[in-house]
């Protein structure tokens, strides 16, 4: 068997982590070609001494100095910058990209591996919910092949049929779940108590801090409702969100005859990462096998307008002007780093959102290109960052 070559871009977060682990119970499968990170020089490191890819890279040129001094000798080029991102992410001998860059900065690097053909791992759903139709558009005209790897999308695509021109015809509706994050039962006046050790704390999942906050939120389910419209084609009122606490359904199909597709699991993200590198195989995952002697009963319940009124806004940006949702995901970024750093109120990250979509209004053709969504995304900072210091006074 030749083994798949796998480019792992935000390989010390944990879908990094995870796609690691996946792949070394698979020797014979997968070798590794290049590792990314952001900041975490120490991981990266020590995943470079223990994989030896051919290259590493990371955005900083200092902190790529610093990864150049420790692997003297390794073997393993170290590349600093945006353009060594999409340049190992489009490379000739990548068979596999996993993009697992958390936020907007991932979308350069997936629009390459798209334009270049490569099996697309999907963890970044803000490449997405950012580029939206020119993303689908570079999927489509390099010939791509994209697996989302969000457990609830990854859900969707194992319960549709291969063939994707028969999705239309058997898709009624699809039903996203949502675990309800840490404060699902919390009551809405006490949410601006809340602080960034409360809110990163998940009952089900192990995440990054960012995206710990936005479950909390339900951000991350907005932004999920955002992708599953381009993922799958479909219209925005085809695609509902229900809570279940248990994080045992990952998400549903409903079918045409009124048929329901759904798909269980541990709540380990390894099942749809070893899904995504296998595919249409199956792996061994690592997760632990479900017992259903052992579950409670599964339960499910609306989401609370008072408590995660984020969740409307996917709908609002659909239906906005193109690029609508990439002003959305720019002001969640700088609206959740300034509530971890203690700048504003856990309550307050809605009103930024809400206020910058208010504020920023997409050109007509800016999401068009990479660069008119990058001048976007920059309007959309430099709003939410005014309405932060607002709030902060």
């Amino acid at each position: 068997m030749t083994k798949l070559r796998v480019c792992v871009l935000g390989s010390t977060g944990s879908i990094g982590v995870n796609t690691l682990d996946v792949m070394a119970r698979h020797p014979d499968r997968y070798e590794l070609f290049a590792l990314s990170a952001h900041s975490r020089v120490d991981e990266l490191a020590q995943q470079c001494l223990r994989w030896r890819p051919r290259y590493a890279v990371l955005p900083e040129a200092a902190a790529a100095a610093d990864l150049r001094r420790r692997l003297a000798g390794s073997g393993v080029e170290v590349l600093d910058g945006a353009a060594a991102l999409a340049e190992v992410a489009a490379h000739p001998e990548v068979d596999v990209v996993m993009a697992a860059i958390v936020g907007a900065a991932g979308l350069a690097p997936c629009l390459a591996a798209a334009r270049a053909g490569k099996r697309l791992l999907l963890a970044n759903k803000e490449a997405l919910v950012v580029g939206g139709a020119l993303f689908m558009q570079a999927v489509e005209e390099g010939g791509a092949t994209l697996l989302p790897i969000d457990s609830e999308h990854s859900a969707i695509f194992q319960c549709l049929p291969e063939a994707r021109e028969r999705w239309a015809s058997t898709i009624d509706h699809i039903v996203l779940t949502a675990s309800g994050g840490p404060f699902r039962t919390r009551e809405p006046a006490t949410l601006c108590d809340v602080t960034p050790a409360q809110a990163v704390a998940h009952p089900n999942w192990v995440m990054g801090r960012k995206i710990s906050v936005d479950s909390a939120t339900m951000m991350n389910k907005a932004l999920e409702v955002i992708e599953a419209r381009w993922l799958f084609g479909l219209a925005p009122e085809q695609i509902r969100v229900v809570i279940h606490p248990q994080s045992i359904i990952h998400s549903m199909v409903v079918c045409r005859d009124h048929s329901v597709l759904a798909q269980l699991g541990t709540p380990d993200m390894r099942v749809p990462i070893a899904y995504g590198l296998a595919w249409p195989e199956r792996i061994a995952s690592g997760a632990s096998a479900l017992d259903f002697t052992q579950l409670a009963a599964l339960s499910f319940e609306p989401a609370d307008a008072r408590r995660f009124p984020g969740l409307q806004l996917a709908w609002d940006a659909l239906a906005a002007p193109q690029g609508s949702s990439a002003v959305l995901n720019a002001a969640n970024e700088v609206a959740v780093a300034a509530f971890l750093a203690g700048a504003i109120r856990f309550d307050q990250i809605h009103d930024v959102n809400a206020h910058t979509i208010d504020a920023t209004r997409p050109e007509a053709g800016e999401a068009a290109t990479l660069a008119g969504l990058l001048g976007l995304d920059a309007r959309a900072r430099a709003s939410a960052e005014a309405r932060v210091r607002e709030l902060a006074a």
